[in-house]
């Protein structure tokens, strides 16, 4: 269990390094793609990994099963949604790649009202295809694998804890690879997002020792 447990926070901490660097990969896809072209094609990417890493199928749902993972793509739901789809016994990966259909599902109808354009020869830029690849593979297929695990083995209320580190980790990418300025805003920043960690952490340490 203390193996397991350790794990999930690995886990955790793994999926937010990634997540806090993303905003890298995407400040330089931005040039050449729309935000909902370069989400759209992340989704799609990270399922078909998803697909051949478990291409097995889900035999039957019920329509709570169903509802639960129609849900899913409502982040502020996601972390609760995914430890109740956890306690179904059904693979992490299964479980992830139903989550990204019905989110490339939700998102299609979206895409003609974004002059979205299915311009794949932009991937022969290498530049792109690279970034890309991070945010589909990466960022989506592998993080989100990895995030729905550590809920899975921590709860939802323990893993979410970990989102206060990506503004820290997104401030100091950003400075050490694209060269930008720390201003005084995204320093306060930094420090009220450590603030909220620490107090997340003393919270749920005191209310550990009360019991």
């Amino acid at each position: 269990m203390v193996t397991e447990k350790r794990t999930g926070h690995l886990a955790a901490l793994l999926t937010i390094l990634i997540w806090g660097t993303t905003f890298i990969s995407t400040k330089i896809l931005l040039t050449d793609f729309q935000p909902v072209e370069i989400l759209f094609f992340r989704f799609i990417m990270g399922y078909l990994v998803l697909l051949i890493a478990y291409p097995h199928h889900i035999k039957r749902l019920s329509r709570k099963q169903e509802m639960i993972f129609a849900a899913a793509f409502v982040w502020a739901c996601y972390s609760i949604l995914t430890k109740e789809i956890g306690s179904f016994g059904l693979p992490v990966i299964l479980t992830t790649r139903r989550t990204f259909f019905y989110g490339i599902l939700f998102m299609t109808p979206t895409l003609f009202l974004f002059d979205f354009q299915l311009d794949v020869l932009r991937f022969a830029d290498m530049k792109n295809l690279l970034n890309i690849l991070y945010l589909g593979i990466g960022a989506s297929a592998l993080c989100f694998v990895t995030w729905n695990y550590a809920v899975k083995v921590l709860g939802a209320v323990k893993t979410s804890i970990y989102i206060y580190m990506v503004p820290v980790i997104t401030v100091i990418t950003s400075m050490l690879v694209l060269k930008e300025t720390v201003t005084f805003l995204s320093i306060t920043g930094t420090i009220l997002a450590l603030a909220g960690l620490f107090l997340s952490e003393y919270n749920r340490t005191g209310s550990k020792e009360e019991n």
